[in-house]
């Protein structure tokens, strides 16, 4: 869903080459969450807790990664968001794997994805047309938030549940951003190709 280089190069952010590299690794650490999620048929509280963690923190750090190459302006409000929805991220998981029970998962974890969906919506809304990653932001917020809405729903239900609709989400995100990152990784050998030539 990544756009075209867009016409208005003075108002385009000048992302780096190498954006695909953490938008791979944001699409791969979901993809592999969510096949766990498919797979794992008695998952435990713990092993909820510390699946779900590491999956949350990793998604943040891999966000935090992408700060600097989306082409955000150093101290830029947008960067302080995206950085803010990371270390939310970052900050949830942690406490995810460390207090693993239904209501910590079903909690926290929603509140984390939440939060950082509203960050992704922002800034694709804000950064519509002049980023290549505005529309994937926005697709991305969406599900974050519809998973985070439907998570304390599952509370009770148990860790194979909670991991089910986390894991759901996951692997809808984790396609859109691997077909991000790939169509990113596609452009950058563009560019350098034409570069030399």
């Amino acid at each position: 869903m990544t756009l075209p280089a867009s016409p208005h190069a003075s108002t385009a952010l000048p992302a780096a080459a190498d954006l695909w590299k953490p938008v791979l690794v944001r699409a791969a650490v979901a993809l592999v969450f969510g096949a766990l999620t498919v797979f794992w048929a008695v998952p435990s509280d713990a092993g909820m807790g510390w699946a779900g963690g590491i999956y949350l923190l990793a998604t943040g750090l891999a966000l935090i990664w992408s700060v600097k190459k989306t082409g955000f302006a150093a101290g830029s409000p947008s960067g302080k968001i995206l950085s803010a929805g990371g270390a939310v991220l970052t900050g949830t998981g942690a406490a995810v794997a460390l207090l693993s029970s239904g209501l910590v998962f079903g909690t926290l974890a929603a509140l984390g994805l939440g939060l950082a969906a509203i960050a992704e919506l922002y800034l694709g809304v804000r950064s519509s047309g002049r980023s290549v990653l505005a529309r994937d932001w926005i697709a991305s917020g969406v599900i974050g938030l519809g998973t985070a809405a439907a998570l304390p729903f599952f509370i009770g239900l148990g860790a194979h549940a909670l991991l089910g609709v986390a894991g759901g989400g996951a692997i809808i995100s984790g396609v859109l951003w691997l077909l991000a990152g790939l169509t990113l990784r596609h452009d950058a050998r563009g560019d350098s190709g034409e570069a030399v030539n």
